[in-house]
């Protein structure tokens, strides 16, 4: 392979080949598998004649294939939720006229030089309005120079 990378277009064939080559971790099975119901080719003589099986027994065989892929990504994909959802806590519900303490950490106080001492949340501070389950507006101070929408993430 050349250094400067100008020969890419003769590579191309072969990393093709070595993607479509390579078992995926979500279905167990070859890319070209899953597309053409056969493993890839990998030399040997084109001329020999094969078994060429019927258009019904290959409808058949790519259904199979592709039930097996789709189940094995549904099991990949319930195991992804299940990891993910440790981690997760219950959403809390926030509605208008609720009192919240609004977490300091990305705010920036001239005052205060040091965040080192600053307090960890300012407020209390009223809901005006819930945007969504994950924003809420608020009423805050004229003097505060932030947007009035806050993620749910920032307040307790």
């Amino acid at each position: 392979m050349e250094h400067r990378q100008k020969d890419w277009p003769e590579w191309l064939a072969s990393a093709e080949f070595a993607v479509n080559n390579k078992a995926r971790t979500a279905t167990k099975m070859l890319p070209f598998m899953a597309n053409y119901g056969r493993e890839l080719r990998m030399g040997g003589d084109i001329r020999k004649k094969g078994k060429v099986e019927s258009a019904m027994e290959f409808v058949e065989k790519m259904k199979k294939v592709h039930e097996e892929a789709r189940a094995t990504l549904q099991k990949t994909q319930e195991e992804m939720k299940r990891y993910a959802d440790r981690s997760r806590k219950e959403i809390e519900k926030w509605k208008k006229g609720d009192r919240i303490l609004l977490s300091t950490k990305d705010l920036v106080f001239k005052e205060r030089p040091t965040k080192k001492l600053m307090e960890r949340y300012v407020g209390p501070y009223v809901i005006e309005e819930v945007v969504s389950t994950n924003a809420v507006k608020l009423q805050l101070l004229s003097s505060m120079r932030i947007h009035l929408v806050v993620n749910v993430s920032r307040i307790v």
